[in-house]
């Protein structure tokens, strides 16, 4: 019975060349013609590249690159006796010192790093913005009815806003979008202004029960506040509502927390006029 399942070849284990493995001697003297002998060290083996194509690894001993190998490539043209030099070049090896990998500067900034005067413009296509016609402030005047239409159930007001908006510029020109929202309350929620941060490990009671705590608007407002408690270190910043830390405005000391009341006060009976009659 035959069964009809992919069949792979099992990769072929490249023989290294005699010639070129050989040729130890002459792949030294190459690397010592474009470097300091003093900076060639020991022979550290070889490896097949490739049919005819033997490199040759030598210990770096230049000051400052420690771990690091020379490494000299040689090539036999088939059906000839010698080998020539393909190329020499300096790589890593295990424990080499070598440079961070490279980032784009956009993605090295860090919170924090924006100094006064610093500018950093957002890309056009930035996910975790839309334009503001798409999604608009809320109406904020309470005169205005905010009937909701029936059929599309949208408010007609915010709509009529949003168009008019749109139609001279005015507002904001981008607003958060969905995944920018949800982006940002995770990031909140699990650094150290959210449930699983030390202080609010031992904090007395969550924000949620908290006098300071106010309220954002909008969508975060369901798991986000702002701490309002001038003596709390979140005082300004966004806090989930299971945050907590010790400023909690009903916090009770332990009765052995409290202070221990003072004993009772010792009157001097002691005057100079009764010292003198003895």
């Amino acid at each position: 019975m035959l069964h009809n399942h992919p069949v792979t070849a099992p990769a072929r284990v490249r023989k290294a060349d005699a010639v070129g493995v050989e040729a130890t001697d002459l792949a030294r003297d190459a690397l010592v013609e474009l470097v300091d002998a003093a900076d060639v060290g020991a022979h550290l083996g070889h490896a097949a590249e490739d049919d005819r194509v033997v490199t040759h690894l030598f210990e770096c001993s230049r000051t400052g690159y420690r771990g690091w190998r020379w490494s000299v490539t040689l090539a036999r043209a088939s059906r000839q006796k010698s080998v020539t030099v393909d190329e020499v070049v300096l790589l890593p090896g295990d424990g080499a010192i070598v440079a961070p990998e490279w980032l784009p500067y956009r993605e090295r900034i860090q919170p924090g790093d924006l100094a006064p005067g610093d500018l950093l413009p957002v890309e056009e296509d930035d996910p975790r913005l839309v334009p503001g016609y798409l999604v608009g402030d809320p109406v904020v005047d309470p005169d205005i009815n905010t009937d909701i239409d029936p059929e599309r159930g949208t408010d007609l007001d915010t709509d009529a806003v949003r168009q008019v908006a749109d139609e001279l510029g005015l507002g904001r020109l981008r607003v958060l979008s969905l995944e920018g929202r949800d982006l940002a309350a995770q990031r909140w929620y699990d650094g150290s202004h959210g449930p699983e941060a030390a202080i609010a490990q031992s904090a007395p009671a969550p924000c949620s029960t908290c006098g300071f705590l106010t309220r954002l608007a909008g969508p975060l407002s369901q798991l986000f506040g702002v701490c309002a408690n001038a003596y709390a270190n979140d005082d300004g910043r966004a806090v989930s509502v299971d945050h907590g830390c010790g400023a909690h405005s009903e916090a009770q000391l332990h009765r052995r927390s409290q202070p221990q009341p003072l004993p009772e006060p010792v009157l001097d009976t002691v005057s100079w006029d009764e010292l003198e009659t003895f």
